[in-house]
């Protein structure tokens, strides 16, 4: 069997989106809930001020509880600037995602940065902090709701300096859920041909039902990490009408049933959903989606 790698984002990009905060005992017992059933890489905070998100307040007390518990577990936390890259360092935190937005009028919204600045960020980062694991977060790589769409020699030139930077993975994010398996395609095609030694991963939102399939298109590609969210919770609200991640349930369903070795046990998978329904603020729910709060972050 192909192996596929699943990165469950749900703690990160799931819970920020909440008003109203979980308490930490909830939070764990999902990501307790996660590894049993199999899960084995995931985004579990992010280290940003607790004024921007208030939900992930409790970033330090989360990721030390899960690096002393789960040892053989590959945990990843998003950064934003050199002083979430120290605390990741300080934490023990080896991986860190650093997001960038092709577009630059969503960078700007996202991040309050020109893409100048994030590239100086970035470039401090690693030079500061050599031995962090990091991989570049491309946000709106498949299309953006104030620029729409980029070609997709727009993608790759746009790497080009991160890739000359050292940077050697990247992962593709589909902020507004407006990538089709095609465009997935041929953005992975070019990217694979312009840069060979570039680890590609894809972070694709549901929006309009098509996270399935461009996160197989991406696999079909050769792609193996992919990124889903427990219950498909998350969203952009900086992005008009995107709704949620894809569901990391219907992911394992679909990818068992193809015969790929996701490691994940779908039963075990599902009833945590239903167990995550019970544990979120009643009435966020819709579908597979919740109701963005307006005043989270995006990121991605």
């Amino acid at each position: 069997m192909s192996k596929v790698r699943i990165c469950e984002v749900g703690p990160r990009d799931g819970f920020q989106n909440i008003k109203d905060y979980i308490p930490v005992e909830d939070k764990l017992h999902i990501i307790d809930g996660l590894i049993q059933s199999g899960v084995t890489y995931m985004e579990v905070t992010s280290f940003v001020s607790p004024k921007a998100i208030p939900q992930l307040k409790d970033a330090k007390e989360i990721v030390g509880i899960c690096l002393k518990k789960y040892p053989d577990v590959e945990f990843m936390a998003l950064i934003p600037n050199l002083r979430g890259a120290q605390t990741a360092v300080e934490t023990g935190i080896k991986k860190v995602a650093y997001v960038v937005s092709l577009s630059a009028s969503h960078n700007k919204a996202n991040i309050n940065r020109t893409h100048e600045q994030s590239y100086n960020a970035l470039k401090e980062i690693m030079e500061t902090y050599p031995q962090l694991d990091i991989c570049v977060d491309l946000a709106t790589a498949f299309g953006c709701p104030f620029e729409g769409k980029f070609p997709t020699s727009r993608v790759v030139e746009f790497l080009k300096d991160y890739v000359d930077l050292g940077v050697k993975e990247v992962c593709l994010c589909d902020t507004i859920g407006i990538a089709n398996p095609a465009q997935v395609r041929e953005t992975l095609k070019a990217l694979q041909i312009a840069y060979p030694q570039l680890k590609l991963a894809v972070h694709i939102h549901d929006t309009r039902g098509m996270g399935l399939a461009c996160t197989l298109a991406a696999i079909e590609m050769g792609v193996t990490d992919v990124q889903s969210t427990l219950g498909g919770l998350g969203g952009c609200p900086f992005a008009p009408g995107a709704s949620g991640n894809l569901a990391t349930e219907d992911l394992v369903y679909m990818l068992n049933e193809m015969g790929f070795d996701t490691g994940i046990d779908f039963e075990k998978i599902l009833n945590l959903a239903k167990e995550e329904i019970k544990l979120i603020p009643s009435g966020v729910y819709s579908g597979h989606h919740i109701h963005i709060d307006k005043t989270s972050k995006c990121f991605r």
